[in-house]
């Protein structure tokens, strides 16, 4: 969401990084243009002129003046201002803590991802385990009631049997109730939304936040629509107090201005952000993670613990033993890619490495690396086993067949086996380098 701000801020730090000493001068012209990327980005007027105006008075102080390094300090004020900008990590928690069952309700327009979203919340509380149960509130549209009943059934989460003339108020009574009976700690509720801001759907909102008294009411804004999700985000939070903010389609093209403006606006957190239509594409918004993204600094924390999901420990120390050994073998290295696919876009991946999401803006031009990884998949599922696990017998004949079997050409595979061989000593190198074999071999499996 956030590329074509960071290629622009990363232009502007680049300049001041070329320069010896700052002066007042210098520091003015690139305020100047981070405040022409912000705005640009659609981030709101008042908030630029906010944000501009607390790293003007940090940089032109001793802070930056007197240090050895200064185009670096100014990118650290940058980076510390954009986090206040953006909340303490604390309030970005899901307030859940309290005696069960804890009720949320998510509310929010037509459109912007609502239902989906409670889907995603009870998806990722369950793998916290905890025991969800969803309510459908929205009674005026049929399609939201079996849209959470099939999301329900696909991440084996229990619906509350809604029907279409039941009223929102009192079924969620009810649902507390069988929650609270039934061994349910949080109860997820769907409430109805409208085109737009309406009367009578604020007063329904506010009629069952009285009733249940919810520990969370979360607002979900689709941040494709800009400062228009800022506005509605307001609008909702002078009526029912929102306790924070949902944004969803993050992994969009767009320009990421709601993220930077909406918790300025509404002085309440953004606690989770959407990034992909699938039930475990939701995270929790790290207000520290996102600034360091913006500056192109990549996100490290997050892979990790995306890492750790995904990957089975059992088979990664298996992995590690015959790297070691220096028996990894292309079936190894098949089995590798899916798990590393399991974690998300090989893109988004790549951006949160550091010094990797700079190298991302370079391959713009060049071949999607999900295609790249399609091919080598087709290569590698087009051999037998015995050649998987002993890639030294594949002669000329055998390299025509499997170029043949998987639509690439046998200078492809004379490539991959290169590169394969170069990977399998730098992987092996890699446990003693750190981060930065780990970069190297990412640059090394996109073909760089």
């Amino acid at each position: 969401m956030f590329d074509s701000l960071t290629d622009k801020l990363s232009d502007v730090f680049k300049k001041l990084k070329g320069q010896g000493k700052l002066s007042e001068r210098n520091i003015e012209a690139a305020l100047k243009e981070v405040r022409l990327s912000l705005l640009e980005a659609d981030v709101n007027f008042r908030v630029v002129k906010s944000f501009v105006k607390a790293v003007k008075e940090r940089a032109v102080g001793a802070e930056v003046m007197k240090s050895l390094t200064p185009g670096q300090q100014f990118v650290k004020i940058v980076h510390e201002e954009l986090i206040v900008l953006l909340g303490e990590e604390d309030e970005t928690a899901l307030n859940l803590k309290h005696r069960p069952p804890v009720a949320m309700m998510v509310v929010g327009l037509q459109g912007s991802g609502k239902t989906t979203t409670c889907g995603k919340i009870a998806h990722m509380l369950k793998k916290q385990k905890r025991t969800p149960l969803l309510v459908p509130a929205d009674v005026y549209r049929p399609a939201a009631i079996q849209q959470l009943k099939t999301l329900g059934t696909q991440i084996d989460v229990e619906v509350w049997d809604t029907q279409p003339d039941d009223e929102p108020v009192t079924l969620a009574q009810q649902a507390m109730d069988y929650a609270e009976k039934n061994g349910f700690d949080t109860v997820i509720i769907d409430t109805a939304g409208r085109l737009h801001v309406d009367g009578d759907m604020m007063a329904e909102v506010e009629e069952l936040r009285n009733t249940i008294e919810p520990r969370e009411i979360l607002f979900v804004a689709d941040a494709m629509t800009g400062q228009d999700a800022v506005q509605v985000a307001k609008a909702f939070n002078d009526q029912l107090e929102i306790t924070g903010v949902v944004l969803t389609k993050m992994d969009g093209d767009a320009r990421g201005g709601a993220a930077l403006s909406i918790r300025s606006v509404t002085q309440k957190p953004i606690k989770l952000v959407g990034v992909g239509e699938k039930m475990d594409r939701l995270e929790r918004f790290y207000p520290e993670r996102i600034a360091s993204r913006i500056l192109g600094m990549g996100d490290v924390l997050s892979l990790i613990e995306k890492a750790q999901e995904n990957f089975d420990a059992e088979q990664a120390q298996k992995m590690q033993k015959k790297i070691m050994k220096d028996s990894f073998t292309l079936e190894d290295f098949l089995d590798h890619m899916q798990q590393i696919k399991k974690m998300g876009p090989l893109e988004d991946l790549m951006k949160q490495i550091p010094g990797l999401s700079e190298q991302m803006r370079k391959m713009d031009q060049q071949e999607d690396p999900e295609k790249h990884l399609k091919r080598i998949e087709a290569i590698i599922y087009s051999m037998t086993v015995q050649e998987r696990r002993n890639h030294q017998i594949l002669n000329a004949s055998r390299k025509r067949r499997i170029a043949r079997g998987s639509g690439t050409s046998v200078r492809e595979i004379n490539e991959l086996l290169k590169q394969f061989v170069q990977m399998r000593r730098m992987m092996k190198q890699m446990s003693r380098m750190g981060m930065g074999g780990l970069r190297k071999m990412m640059g090394r499996l996109m073909g760089r």
